[in-house]
């Protein structure tokens, strides 16, 4: 019995469906759906790193120069608080946020640049906010702990592609590289390449 002339079919003359076949189309449109989707997350690979970056260094660089402007101000808010030796912290918290947020803008010393500055706003969030929490999910919702999250994420996924990090980490690699291949007992890379 042919397809043409199963009892099944309502009009002979209508083209036969290959159900195999549509489901196949279907999962490779979806296949191609994915591939298109990571290949362009993976050219946009280096934006998120720039984006969190530059906007979190260029907020500390900006409130560590006001608090250097209204050094005063910030003397008597940290007395306020209960922080010890305001007359110390104030300045020295106001240079941290100043120095670090500049690196961070560059890219430069990200990783470490993010160290202090994590300290800053856990410091914050104990001296101004503690009270102030009703929960945890209180302080997820502070700006402060977003801080914290972005700072950390940099801390150790680094400064991405488009930092003065990279520039200096790809100098170091090609600087590297001869005396690496001449310390394991051959010719330089671009050497030994050679005819």
């Amino acid at each position: 019995m042919t397809l043409a002339a199963s009892p099944l079919r309502s009009d002979p003359a209508a083209p036969s469906r290959d159900w195999h076949t549509e489901e196949a189309t279907v999962l490779d449109r979806m296949r191609s759906v994915q591939e298109l989707i990571v290949s362009t997350a993976r050219r946009l690979g280096w934006l998120p790193p720039l984006v969190a970056r530059v906007s979190v260094g260029l907020v500390f660089l900006t409130t560590g120069w006001g608090k250097l402007q209204n050094l005063d101000r910030v003397i008597e808010f940290f007395r306020s608080l209960g922080i010890p030796a305001p007359e110390y912290q104030a300045p020295f918290v106001a240079a941290t946020e100043l120095s670090c947020g500049l690196l961070l803008v560059l890219g430069l010393a990200t990783r470490f640049a993010a160290v202090p500055l994590v300290v800053t706003m856990i410091v914050a969030i104990r001296a101004a906010l503690w009270e102030e929490l009703e929960g945890v999910i209180d302080l997820f919702g502070r700006e402060e702990y977003l801080f914290i999250v972005l700072l950390a994420w940099l801390a150790v996924a680094g400064a991405g592609a488009v930092s003065l990090d990279a520039i200096f980490a790809r100098i170091l690699r090609t600087a590297g590289a001869p005396r690496r291949a001449a310390s394991m007992g051959g010719p330089p890379r671009h050497q030994a390449l050679r005819p």
